[in-house]
């Protein structure tokens, strides 16, 4: 055999030997690496946006999603003569997948009748998640959680009972702009008065469209999200159960960052969606300022 014909011959074959075992050593990786993305027994996964600042904030439900920062809202509402503003202020730590919280709120009611007003329940909250399923092209990503809010009462004219909230939630993402974040609790109120052991069906959905800034290039803005919320609350004891509906049609601007801090401002107009919820808002504006960090 001619080795001078022999040797490019030789040099192909090893050439694709090595070409073979590259790639398979990418697919062995490949597998190793999703296999690799599953933790806490297998029920988390590293490669979920669940805690990434991806899904919009709420305004008038619970949040759901595991965050660190620092909160503002305020809620201004008209029910025919009647006047309620809400303000309230709010602290957020996340560690992974577990999110603690710290809420003060202060609430004023001018009636024909009178005003009514004070601190609210002081809230401590925390919620985790619990399981999260993305799919092999991360179109869908989603996250089930369980959370508990307990209220203490300040004895003011607005807060006698303490309150407590067992809830399960789930967040939703579809795509890079979809999103869907749904929650349920159940409330339970003790102390003094009429309200003591009034037992409530709470739940709420959100649904968001998220904009990057090379889509929607208003200047300053990171991402611009409409959103459209729905809350609900069932009485399930205490007399006749009814069931009180309201919605906010509103956006989240997530800004450019302030060095650690990101501003996020949001803006809603809510409004009931049955007759019961009519009875106490006809019309309100909610407005939210969040420096995440």
């Amino acid at each position: 055999m001619n080795l001078r014909h022999t040797t490019p011959v030789l040099t192909a074959l090893l050439s694709l030997a090595a070409s073979i075992t590259l790639r398979a050593g990418d697919v062995s990786k490949t597998v190793t690496t999703t296999e690799s993305t599953r933790y806490f027994f297998g029920l988390l996964d590293h490669r979920s946006s669940y805690g990434q600042g991806i899904l919009p904030e709420p305004m008038i439900i619970d949040e759901t999603d595991a965050e660190s920062e620092i909160r503002l809202d305020w809620f201004h509402a008209k029910a025919g003569a009647a006047r309620t503003d809400e303000a309230k202020i709010e602290l957020e730590k996340n560690f992974g997948p577990v999110t603690f919280e710290f809420e003060v709120p202060y609430e004023r009611e001018a009636t024909e009748e009178g005003v009514v007003q004070g601190v609210g329940n002081i809230s401590i909250g925390v919620r985790t998640a619990v399981f999260q399923y993305v799919s092999p092209s991360s179109l869908v990503d989603t996250t089930f959680g369980v959370g508990f809010e307990a209220g203490i009462p300040t004895t003011s004219q607005v807060s006698k009972n303490a309150e407590y909230v067992p809830k399960i939630f789930n967040t939703l993402r579809i795509g890079s702009h979809l999103s869907l974040q749904s929650i349920a609790g159940y409330s339970i109120l003790s102390g003094p008065g009429e309200d003591s052991g009034l037992h409530m069906f709470e739940y709420g959905f959100i649904f968001g469209c998220t904009f990057q800034h090379e889509e929607l290039p208003i200047p300053g803005v990171q991402q611009f999200i409409p959103m459209f919320e729905v809350k609900g609350e069932k009485q399930l004891n205490h007399g006749e159960s009814h069931n009180s509906v309201i919605a906010n049609a509103g956006f989240r601007v997530n800004l450019k960052a302030i060095g650690s801090l990101q501003p996020r401002l949001g803006v809603g107009y809510v409004f009931p969606m049955n007759e019961v919820a009519r009875e106490d808002i006809h019309h309100g504006i909610y407005t939210s300022l969040v420096f995440e960090f």
